[in-house]
């Protein structure tokens, strides 16, 4: 969680092939998911700002494809430190009562 808002810039262009000035945010989170950085493009230059937990870890996802993708509704639950992958549980029902 070193990296500021070039370091980061350079992540994402260079390591992800992403492009900075599209719609998109880009959420980084540290190695002991306590804390997430945020960074994105605003009309006339970058916006960078960070959250820490103070306690517990944010369920950050472990499949890359996930990551990628996350929802708003998806971020909003991951800044709230909920697990957003947990609320899509199957209920599976064999009798009623």
């Amino acid at each position: 969680m070193r990296k500021s808002i070039n370091g980061l810039a350079v992540l994402v262009q260079e390591e992800m092939r992403l492009n900075l000035f599209d719609r998109n945010i880009f959420i980084f989170c540290g190695k002991r998911k306590r804390a997430l950085k945020v960074l994105y493009y605003d009309m006339n230059g970058f916006c960078l700002w960070q959250k820490r937990l103070e306690k517990d870890k944010y369920a950050w996802p472990k499949d890359e494809n996930v990551a990628r993708n996350l929802t708003m509704e998806d971020l909003n639950l991951l800044l709230q430190g909920l697990d957003f992958t947990a609320r899509h549980k199957n209920l599976k029902f064999t009798s009623i009562s």
